[in-house]
């Protein structure tokens, strides 16, 4: 599956919600926490998400209970090495900052 295909299963208006993880494509449709192609608080159907969910820390098996539907042609674009680290700088910020508000909103 090529990217441009990948970006056609967004999840929306009905569509079938695919993602894929370091080259393979999972079909993520009937998951209740992708509902409309979105999982909170960022992830969207339709891209590679390889990049987003190195951070992750639980993704292999997370992922792999969802149904394959293919491999991945291309790979995804190439941000150069300072480019991912600082996206993922802001990433671990973002959930840390998330984190820290929901421990002191349930107190």
């Amino acid at each position: 599956m090529t990217l441009e295909e990948l970006a056609k299963h967004d999840g929306r208006d009905g569509r079938k919600a695919f993602i894929a993880v370091n080259g393979t494509v999972y079909d993520v449709t009937d998951s209740p926490r992708w509902q409309n192609g979105l999982h909170p608080p960022d992830h969207l159907a339709g891209r590679d998400l390889s990049e987003e969910l190195k951070v992750a820390p639980h993704v292999k098996a997370v992922v792999e209970r969802f149904p394959v539907v293919g491999t991945l042609d291309e790979p995804a674009p190439e941000t150069g090495a300072s480019g991912g680290k600082f996206k993922l700088g802001i990433a671990a910020a973002i959930i840390t900052f998330i984190l820290l508000l929901l421990i002191l909103l349930l107190r």
